[in-house]
């Protein structure tokens, strides 16, 4: 058991369209104590493909298009062998589940920007204390460092779909995206929430 704030999730094969090495089969059910503690010998390509969507729903992210809201689907990136439903539960076990929305009627990225809050040392690509780069929705920044787009892709999901960060002053942020070259720069994603009209 682990003492974690972050609730449990549940992974399971819908589909098998190929041979998988790790054995698994339509119906299997894995078990997540939370977004950082995968099962042991879990399949780490999956583990690529799943970290987004497990980090987005376990901060309150919604897929407004699902017929479960607190639900997604994913393949695995190995020539799509497995298609994989991953959930959250709740604190008695049981799965979230919130109804699909009526009003739903397609796609409404939000505008995200990554600010540069930290910086030390040398940058290859430049970047320096107060940098802002902004993108919306899912789209990658042209000319922006691939390696920060990795590491703040987790981010800009969760984010697009709603997720709240309870643990910083401004829940529609996170500021402890660091690159993964000796940490040299940290940034700070934030949803820019729309005014709507009174």
């Amino acid at each position: 058991m682990f003492d974690t704030p972050f609730p449990k999730l549940k992974l399971t094969v819908l589909n098998v369209y190929g041979d998988c090495y790790h054995g698994y089969k339509v119906g299997d059910e894995l078990i997540l104590e939370d977004f950082t503690h995968p099962p042991q010998y879990f399949c780490l390509g999956l583990a690529h493909v799943l970290f987004p969507v497990i980090y987005a729903i376990s901060f309150g992210a919604r897929f407004p298009f699902r017929d479960n809201q607190r639900s997604l689907t994913l393949t695995c990136p190995d020539g799509g062998k497995l298609e994989f439903l991953a959930e959250i539960l709740d604190r008695q076990g049981h799965v979230e589940v919130i109804p699909k929305d009526p009003t739903y009627q397609g796609p409404q990225p939000k505008k995200m920007v990554l600010e540069v809050v930290k910086a030390k040392g040398s940058c290859h690509y430049g970047y320096k204390l107060g940098d802002k780069f902004e993108t919306v929705g899912l789209k990658a920044i042209p000319e922006f460092c691939g390696a920060a787009f990795h590491t703040a892709f987790p981010a800009l999901f969760a984010l697009n779909f709603g997720a709240k960060f309870f643990f910083m002053d401004n829940p529609n942020s996170i500021d402890t995206v660091t690159c993964p070259d000796n940490g040299n720069i940290v940034f700070k994603v934030t949803r820019i929430e729309e005014v709507k009209d009174q």
